[in-house]
């Protein structure tokens, strides 16, 4: 029986700790895998994803063009990843800490960049530390290697197509291709990070 994979909330963070200018990149790229459809090609599947970086790599960022617009604590980038989907960086106070990070926005609607700084912001002002699920499996696909990640292709059936899947070490079968939404807890904990796999759970927004 088919089960529609989770739907991702409308922002979501997608990299847990402070990413590396080797991470940022990375996560840049992080569905340069994904078939050309039109959830790639009208931004859609970029379009919430948000990561904490470095001050230093704001900076950089903020220097290699003039940005689209500067507005306070957040600049966004003048050329569009897809459609009216673009990057777009803050620096923000969140307890009494300067924090940096980027998302994707789609400009198309006037408020997201604000939308995203709130939803930032509420979500990093938790007093506990914590990861949903959903952060889990987005953070899992983010630090995965391009050989080690994928999209469901001809080896799948027809309904499975084109859904994230990552490379499992059962114990009795070697290596197998699994959906990433289908990771069981045990699988979860085994790819997370060690520092990671003992965070409480806590419900999605």
């Amino acid at each position: 029986m088919f089960v529609s994979p989770t739907i991702p909330p409308a922002h979501r963070k997608v990299f847990e700790g402070v990413a590396s200018r080797h991470e940022m990149y990375a996560l840049f790229n992080r569905h340069s895998q994904s078939p050309f459809d039109d959830d790639r090609m009208n931004g859609t599947r970029y379009a919430g994803e948000w990561f904490e970086i470095s001050e230093a790599n704001h900076d950089h960022m903020f220097e290699i063009l003039p940005p689209l617009f500067y507005r306070g604590d957040m600049f966004a980038m003048r050329e569009f990843l897809a459609a009216s989907v673009t990057s777009v960086f803050f620096a923000l106070t969140i307890d009494d800490r300067s924090r940096w990070f980027h998302g994707y926005c789609d400009l198309a609607h006037r408020q997201s960049p604000d939308r995203m700084r709130a939803e930032i912001i509420a979500r990093e002002s938790r007093p506990v530390r914590a990861m949903n699920r959903q952060e889990k499996l987005d953070h899992i696909w983010s630090a995965t290697g391009p050989d080690f990640r994928g999209y469901a292709d001809a080896r799948f059936p027809a309904d499975l197509r084109n859904r994230q899947i990552v490379l499992v070490y059962p114990a009795a079968q070697g290596k197998i291709w699994k959906l990433l939404d289908d990771l069981t807890d045990e699988e979860i904990a085994a790819k997370l990070p060690v520092q990671f796999r003992l965070l409480p759970e806590t419900i999605a927004a």
